[in-house]
């Protein structure tokens, strides 16, 4: 895209934020679109359906057509001889934990490699939560910029959420997860407001009375109001993608996309599911190859640059490899394992040694930056269920014997 095709989209979004705001919709919704349409209920009447004849995908799911024939299913690919003589077992290790997608990269070199039988190295996977860590990426580099400023209230950037626990905590306090919200993130209790953000996003099956979109469903958080003390919320994601939102005039899949992934040099796109209002699900709807979640790791522990130009300064990339505030930490389940860890700019940082830090998401997915050997491995897996104490054990376990593998061939 040119400069001045850039310029023109960054215009038209900027025009239907300000139409947004005068007709109560919400900002980026549909770029191109007349403000606060289509909807479901109109994108096959005139004049809604000029726009959403080229733009189907993003009201209604999609299923590919492929241009070739299907291939039939893979069998395992399996390339980890360079660590087997060190790791005994990797191999059963792998699949004992449901491993679909396993990588190891040092420097530039692609050390191991292993993918389960019928996924390629070409399959994109749902990196669950490891979105956040992307999302927080782009709001690094916005601040680097001086577009976003961390210490400034949310609700300087995004007036709809006063009234909301969201009203008098600053960008920072976001980043970190330092908010009290009433939000159980409780993945397989249907009462949960983490269900009923799914629902709000597109991911689980409507109820009556639903918020009809993300930006509906933050509005309506609430909290007592404390600050500074960490608690996860997979909400506090999706309010600094519409920060980001706000400050672009972007919808959030393509500010993803000019600030980050435009610049890894990817062999593949990734995707982001959306929900009813267009809006990128940036707490955990990223999809993604293992080898270019790898190239994220990468300019991680390149200080930020990546091969398309630098995506966050240096000076953010190393306070998130240094790791955030220890005293904020309470979380037992983190904790146990990793007792000196924190939490910071959507990292999960170990606080160890080795200085490993992490992007984790639920069902076994992982994005782990080893600093000591320069190298990150990547993990996307299916366990059976969402989140458990004793597959975390066995995932971190393994992830940091890769690690001290790696020091033997260093």
């Amino acid at each position: 895209m040119s400069a001045a095709d850039a310029a023109d989209r960054r215009d038209a979004a900027n025009g239907l934020i300000r139409a947004g705001a005068a007709t109560g919709s919400h900002p980026g919704r549909y770029p191109g679109a007349a403000a606060g349409r289509p909807r479901l209920a109109s994108w096959q009447d005139a004049p809604d359906n000029r726009w959403a004849f080229a733009h189907l995908g993003e009201l209604v799911p999609t299923a590919t057509v492929a241009r070739t024939v299907p291939a039939a299913p893979a069998d395992a690919t399996v390339r980890l001889d360079a660590l087997t003589p060190l790791l005994p077992g990797l191999q059963a290790r792998l699949e004992r934990s449901f491993t679909d997608a396993f990588l190891v990269l040092r420097g530039e070199e692609v050390l191991a490699e292993y993918y389960r039988p019928g996924f390629a190295a070409g399959s994109l996977h749902l990196v669950m939560s490891v979105s956040k860590s992307l999302c927080g990426l782009v709001v690094g580099a916005l601040i680097g910029e001086r577009r976003i400023d961390p210490e400034r209230p949310v609700t300087d950037y995004v007036p709809e959420l006063a009234g909301s626990v969201y009203d008098g905590p600053s960008v920072r306090h976001v980043l970190d997860m330092q908010i009290a919200i009433d939000y159980d993130e409780d993945y397989t209790n249907p009462a949960a407001e983490v269900q009923a953000h799914d629902r709000a996003a597109g991911w689980r099956d409507r109820r009556v009375g639903d918020a009809a979109d993300t930006y509906a469903f933050l509005t309506t958080l609430r909290g007592n109001g404390s600050l500074g003390e960490f608690q996860y919320c997979s909400a506090n994601t999706d309010v600094l993608a519409w920060v980001v939102e706000r400050v672009t005039g972007l919808r959030y899949a393509e500010a993803l996309s000019m600030h980050l992934w435009s610049k890894l040099d990817a062999d593949h796109d990734a995707t982001i599911t959306v929900d009813a209002a267009g809006f990128g699900f940036a707490n955990g709807g990223v999809s993604c190859t293992a080898r270019d979640l790898a190239r994220v790791g990468r300019l991680m522990l390149d200080g930020g640059l990546a091969p398309g130009g630098r995506v966050v300064s240096e000076e953010w990339a190393d306070a998130v490899l240094a790791g955030g505030d220890r005293e904020a930490m309470t979380y037992e389940g983190f904790t146990t394992a990793f007792p000196n860890g924190s939490y910071t700019n959507q990292w999960w940082c170990m606080g160890n040694e080795r200085g490993n830090v992490s992007g984790i998401g639920i069902h076994g997915q992982n994005l782990w930056l080893d600093p000591r050997t320069d190298a990150v491995i990547v993990k996307l897996s299916t366990w059976p269920e969402p989140d458990s104490a004793s597959r975390h054990e066995v995932q971190s376990e393994l992830l940091l014997d890769v690690s001290r593998a790696l020091d033997a061939l260093a």
